[in-house]
C-alpha cells in the first residue's frame, strides 16, 4: 500500500468551517467562539461543533469544557490536551506522550471535520491556541502549521494596551500566508478604545468587517454572570451580522468555485489549448496550493469524492510548468517578496543598482563555478533570456569574423530543441508544431541529429539515430545510467563516430557558405521538444568540435586573430557556446548546473524557471567577459540595447536570493541523500566515476541520481500490456521522470495523443486513501508523459505517485 495521502483543504457544502485565530493569548478567542457557537446553533436544523486541536493547562479549565458549560447544544472536542499551562511546544516536550508531527495534527483536524455529520447544514469552529505565531506541539508556528487546511479565518483582535499593533501584525502575518480573513472581532475595551481605531483601519485599508461586543464580566464573577452575558450578547444585532457574513462567505465561495470552469471558458484564452475541443469539465479549478499539491474542485458527478468535501489534493505533476522548486505557499519566499516589495517596489535598473540584484549576481556566478562567466544580465523569462543570449553571441561572432551587422547569420543546435515562444526564440528552433502556423516564424539554423538515452526493457541504452549508424547497431547497452555519464567514455569508437558525423554535417558543401553565430544547446535534456535525454558524450563532443574547428564558421579571413586561437583561456573560439539551462539548471537534474554533467563551460548561460522557486518570473543571461567586451564602444548603438520595464525587479531578485540560497543549503546539508543513495538504487558504479580535465582545469563527474527509484524506472521500461500502455523507454534524472510511449497510429511528437491516457487516468483517479481522495494534474508532450517533482518533494509523495502509476500500467 502507498503512504497516506496528504490532508488537503477543508471545504464541505454542508458544513461551514472557520478557524479562530487570536492576535495574542488572552484576547477572548474562547468567549467569542462560544458566542458564535450559540448564535449559529439556534434552530433544530443546524448542528454546531467546536474543536480545540491543542489545549494546554488543567483539563478542568480547558476551553472545550467552557463550551460544554455555556453552549450545551454544541459538540465540543479537544484533540491534544497537555496539563502544563505553557506554550504547546513546551507542554508537549515535558509530557510523557509522543509529540504529534505537524502532518499528524493536520490529519487529525481533518478527520474530525469530515466526521461531523449535520442533519441539514452545520457549523464547525476550530480554535487555535495562543497567538497567531504561538508554536504548535512540534514547534511550527500556528500560522504555518495550519496552512495546508486553508480555512477561512476569524481573527480575534486585542483590546488591551498594545493591542492595535498586535492585531494589525497578526492580520498581516495571516494574509501573507494566504489566509482569507473574513472578519476581525474584539471587545470594546473602554479603557483603550482599540476598537475605534481598528474599526476604521480594517474597513478603510482592507474592507474587512470588524465586529465589536461588550467586554465579558470578570473571571471571578461566577457562572450566573457569565451565562447572563452570553444570553445578552449572543442575541445582539452585531453578532447576528457576523453569523450572516460567515454564512454568505461560505455559500458564495462554494458557488464561485462551481461556476469558475464554465465562466473561464467564456472569458479566458488559455495557453497551449485548443479551445475548439475544450469542455468546461476539462478545466481544473484550483482553490489554493501548498507544497506539492493544488487544492482542486472535486467532480460533482462522483458521490464518493463529494463525501470527502468540495476540494481534494492534486499533485502538481508538471511542477507548475517546471517552475516549482520550494513548494507552493512557501512562507520564506512570501516574506522575501513582501520585504522587497515594501522596501523597493520596483526601481529602475538603467545605470542603477540595488542590493538584491547585486547579491544575486554574485551568488549565481559563485554557484555556476564557470571561470568563463563574469557578467549577469537580467530579464523576465526564459524565452527572453535566450533571445538576449543570441543577441550577445551573434554580435561577438559577427565582429570577430568581420561580417558587420549580418542579417543571415544562423545558430547551430539539436533537432527538436525548443527555446521559447517569443518570435526570436522560436527562430532558434527548426519547424515544428509550435511554430508552423506563426506568420513571422523563420527558422534560422542548422539542427543536428543526436543520440538519446533511455531505459528500454530494463536495460540502459544509448540509441543512435539512423544517420549515425546506417545499417549498423542502433543502440548500445550500458550497465547503468551512471556508466553512460562516466567521462571515461570520452576516448573510444563512439566518440570518433560522433566527431565524424558532426564534421560531415558541418562540412557539407551546402553548409560551408552559411554563417553560424552560436552553438545553442539545452544541456542533457531537451524539454518542450519531447523530454529527450541526450547522450552527454555527444553534447560534450559537439562543443569541443565547434571550439576546435573555427575555420568551418569564418567564411572569410578572420579579423585580428585566428578563430581557433582565443585571446585568453576563458575566451570563446570557433563559435560562442550558449547553454539554455532555463529548464535543466538550478538543481532540476540534481546539481546546481546541468553543464557540470558535460565537463565543459559555456560562454553564455541562461537560467530561469527554478530561479525564484516558482513564485515570480525572472531570468538571467550570464556571459563571459569576452562576450561583454564586444559591446564596448563610444556609440550608443554599439551597446546591448535590450531591457524591460521590470528588469532586475527587486522583488524577483530578493525571492531568487532566498530560493537559490535555500537549495544550496539543502545540498550542503545532504537533504537529498534519501534519493541519491543506495536505497533509491542510484548509487551503483560510483567508483567508476573518473576525473576529467580540460584547458579550464579539472572537476569530478557529478553523481547521477533521481528522486524516482531506479527499480521503478526499470519496471516502467518493461510495460507492454496494451497498445495505449506500450512503453518504448523511460528515464529519470534529478526531479524528472519521462515515459516515452510507442506513438499512436504512427503519429510522433507533440501532435500524438499516445500519452493522453496516462494523463487522464491520473487526473481522474478516484481512489480514497485514509479517507482522502487525491489525484495528479500533469502535462503530456505528445507520446511522452512526464512527471516533475519539486526540490522539496518527500519520499512519501514519490512512493505514492509510483504506486499510482504502477496501478495504471498493471491495469489495477
Amino acid at each position: 500500500m502507498p503512504p497516506p495521502a496528504p490532508a488537503g483543504s477543508l471545504l464541505r457544502p454542508d458544513l461551514r468551517i472557520f478557524q479562530v485565530f487570536g492576535a495574542n493569548t488572552d484576547v477572548g478567542k474562547t468567549i467569542w467562539t462560544t458566542i458564535l457557537c450559540r448564535a449559529s446553533n439556534c434552530d433544530t436544523e443546524t448542528t454546531t461543533w467546536y474543536l480545540k486541536p491543542v489545549s494546554t493547562g488543567p483539563a478542568n479549565a480547558a476551553d472545550a469544557k467552557h463550551l460544554r458549560t455555556y453552549a450545551p447544544g454544541v459538540v465540543s472536542e479537544t484533540l491534544f490536551q497537555y496539563d502544563l499551562a505553557v506554550s504547546p511546544h513546551l507542554a508537549a516536550r515535558v509530557s510523557n506522550r509522543p509529540t504529534p508531527s505537524d502532518q499528524a495534527l493536520i490529519r487529525s483536524v481533518r478527520d474530525f471535520a469530515m466526521g461531523c455529520i449535520p442533519s441539514g447544514s452545520g457549523w464547525l469552529f476550530i480554535e487555535t491556541a495562543g497567538g497567531v505565531h504561538s508554536p504548535g506541539p512540534a514547534g511550527s508556528t500556528q500560522a504555518d502549521l495550519y496552512m495546508p487546511l486553508r480555512l477561512p479565518v476569524i481573527l480575534i483582535g486585542d483590546h488591551k494596551l498594545g493591542g492595535i499593533s498586535l492585531s494589525i501584525s497578526a492580520f498581516e502575518s495571516l494574509r501573507m500566508r494566504g489566509y482569507d480573513i473574513v472578519a476581525v472581532l474584539l471587545f470594546e475595551g473602554e479603557e483603550y478604545k482599540n476598537h475605534e481605531y481598528l474599526t476604521d483601519y480594517f474597513r478603510r485599508h482592507h474592507a474587512v468587517h470588524l465586529g465589536v461586543i461588550p467586554s465579558p464580566p470578570l473571571m471571578d464573577s461566577g457562572p450566573q454572570a457569565m451565562e447572563h452575558y452570553y444570553q445578552e450578547v449572543s442575541s445582539q444585532k452585531q453578532v447576528a451580522a457576523v453569523v450572516t457574513l460567515l454564512r454568505e462567505y461560505h455559500d458564495n465561495r462554494i458557488r464561485r468555485l462551481r461556476e469558475m470552469a464554465v465562466i473561464s471558458c467564456e472569458k479566458i484564452w488559455f495557453p497551449f489549448t485548443q479551445h475548439g475541443t475544450l469542455l468546461s469539465e476539462d478545466v481544473t479549478v484550483i482553490d489554493s496550493a501548498y507544497e506539492d499539491h493544488f487544492q482542486t474542485l472535486a467532480t460533482q458527478s462522483n458521490p464518493a469524492l463529494q463525501a470527502q468535501g468540495v476540494l481534494r489534493p492534486t499533485f502538481d505533476g508538471s511542477a507548475s510548468w517546471w517552475t516549482q522548486g520550494l513548494g507552493h505557499g512557501n512562507p520564506k519566499l512570501a516574506l522575501a517578496a513582501a520585504y522587497a516589495a515594501s522596501r523597493y517596489g520596483h526601481v529602475t535598473f538603467a545605470q542603477a543598482v540595488h542590493e538584491p540584484a547585486l547579491t544575486l549576481a554574485e551568488m549565481l556566478l559563485d554557484g555556476l563555478q564557470n571561470p568563463r562567466l563574469t557578467r549577469v544580465f537580467f530579464s523576465d523569462n526564459g524565452s527572453t533570456g535566450v533571445e538576449v543570449a543570441v543577441k550577445m553571441a551573434l554580435r561577438a561572432t559577427c565582429n570577430r569574423y568581420g561580417w558587420g551587422t549580418s542579417k543571415d547569420v544562423e545558430v547551430l543546435g539539436l533537432r527538436g530543441s525548443y527555446h521559447g515562444d517569443t518570435i526570436g526564440a522560436m527562430d532558434c528552433s527548426e519547424p515544428n508544431t509550435f511554430n508552423e502556423k506563426v506568420e513571422w516564424y523563420s527558422g534560422r539554423g542548422l539542427w543536428l541529429e543526436y543520440p538519446t538515452v533511455q531505459c528500454a526493457n530494463g536495460q540502459w541504452v544509448v540509441e543512435l539515430p539512423p544517420i549515425m549508424a546506417p545499417g549498423g547497431t542502433k543502440s548500445i547497452e550500458f550497465r547503468s545510467l551512471s556508466e553512460i555519464f562516466n567521462v571515461k567514455r570520452r576516448k573510444g569508437q563512439l566518440q570518433e563516430l560522433y566527431v565524424r558525423y558532426i564534421l560531415d554535417t558541418l562540412g557539407h558543401s551546402n553548409n560551408l557558405t552559411r554563417k553560424f553565430g552560436a552553438l545553442l544547446l539545452e544541456p542533457i535534456v531537451l524539454g518542450a521538444g519531447g523530454m529527450a535525454l541526450v547522450d552527454p558524450l555527444f553534447q560534450r563532443t559537439l562543443v569541443e568540435v565547434v571550439r576546435q574547428r573555427g575555420v568551418l564558421f569564418s567564411n572569410s579571413e578572420p579579423t585580428g586573430y585566428p578563430p581557433n586561437e582565443p585571446r585568453d583561456k576563458n575566451d570563446w573560439c570557433g563559435l560562442p557556446v550558449i547553454f539554455d539551462e532555463v529548464f535543466t539548471g538550478l538543481y532540476r537534474l540534481g546539481h546546481f548546473s546541468a553543464a557540470s554533467f558535460l565537463g565543459v563551460h559555456p560562454d553564455i548561460s541562461v537560467h530561469a524557471k527554478l530561479l525564484t522557486g516558482g513564485l515570480l518570473p525572472l531570468a538571467v543571461t550570464v556571459a563571459s567577459e569576452g562576450i561583454f567586451k564586444e559591446f564596448d564602444g563610444v556609440d550608443k548603438s554599439d551597446a546591448l540595447l535590450h531591457g524591460h520595464s521590470y528588469t532586475a525587479h527587486p522583488v524577483g531578485c530578493q525571492v531568487a536570493l532566498e530560493s537559490v540560497r535555500t537549495m544550496r543549503k539543502m545540498e550542503s546539508e545532504r537533504k537529498w541523500d534519501w534519493a541519491s543513495g543506495q536505497d533509491n538504487g542510484w548509487a551503483e558504479d560510483l567508483d567508476g566515476q573518473a576525473d576529467f580535465k580540460d584547458h579550464n582545469g579539472s572537476a569530478k563527474c557529478p553523481h547521477v541520481w533521481s528522486v524516482w527509484s531506479a527499480e521503478f524506472v526499470k519496471w516502467l521500461s518493461k510495460q507492454k500490456s496494451t497498445p495505449s500502455k506500450r512503453v518504448k523507454g523511460a528515464w529519470a534524472l534529478g526531479s524528472i521522470l519521462a515515459i516515452h510511449l510507442d506513438p499512436d497510429q504512427g503519429t510522433v511528437g507533440y501532435e500524438s495523443n499516445a500519452a493522453a491516457g496516462i494523463k487522464n487516468a491520473l487526473l481522474q483517479a478516484n481512489g480514497l486513501e485514509d479517507g482522502i481522495a487525491w489525484n495528479v494534474h500533469s502535462r503530456a508532450l505528445g507520446n511522452v508523459f512526464y512527471v516533475m517533482a519539486s526540490q522539496v518533494t518527500s519520499k512519501e509523495s514519490i512512493d505514492r505517485l509510483e504506486f499510482l502509476m504502477r496501478s495504471f500500467f498493471s491495469g489495477n
